[in-house]
């Protein structure tokens, strides 16, 4: 089941006093989750890895005239435009410093178009992070429709992303 705990072994070394069964033998673990952590702008944001279909390193962009500022441009991914979202949009990034990374983001559509996918411009990649604690849902910024917790990392919080939201926060044209 998905919400009880998981058991592990204990490391080698550790005495287990005599008469002991095997389920003495297993230390609890709690469930965890495990994330995808990046920066854009002045913000960390987290995706489950669930969710993050690949990340690949910035590419070169096609521009898409009278798009909002938010769209930085599409690519290809072996056959599938990908829209790319340009998370801090509103701070002043710099034109001639681009992302290092591109978060390529799956969600299933509540339609018969089936899945949608998006990039989003990263500026640095922590890679994977594993936790047992919940997100904080009860501090998640009202201003950030968005997004749906934090997700403390490395003595930080990361807004953890809502994609079903973020498409309705930054509405992609379909392509």
């Amino acid at each position: 089941m998905a919400n009880e705990p998981q058991t592990e072994a204990l490391p080698s070394g550790v005495r287990v006093p005599e008469g002991e069964d095997e389920a003495a033998r297993r230390v609890e673990r709690l469930p965890g989750q495990q994330y995808c952590v990046f920066r854009t702008g002045h913000e960390l944001y987290c995706l489950s890895v669930s969710e993050v279909e690949e990340v690949v390193e910035w590419s070169a962009l096609t521009r898409v005239p009278l798009t909002p500022p938010f769209l930085m441009g599409i690519f290809n991914l072996r056959g599938v435009i990908i829209p790319v979202l340009n998370l801090a949009f509103l701070e002043d990034r710099r034109q001639d410093v681009p992302p290092t990374h591109l978060v390529v983001a799956v969600w299933d559509r509540e339609s018969d178009r089936g899945a949608m996918r998006i990039g989003l411009a990263a500026d640095e990649m922590f890679g994977t992070f594993f936790t047992s604690e919940p997100l904080l849902v009860d501090e998640a910024p009202s201003e950030v429709p968005h997004c749906r917790g934090m997700l403390r990392y490395d003595r930080r919080l990361a807004l953890a992303l809502n994609l079903r939201r973020l498409g309705e926060a930054f509405p992609i044209p379909i392509i």
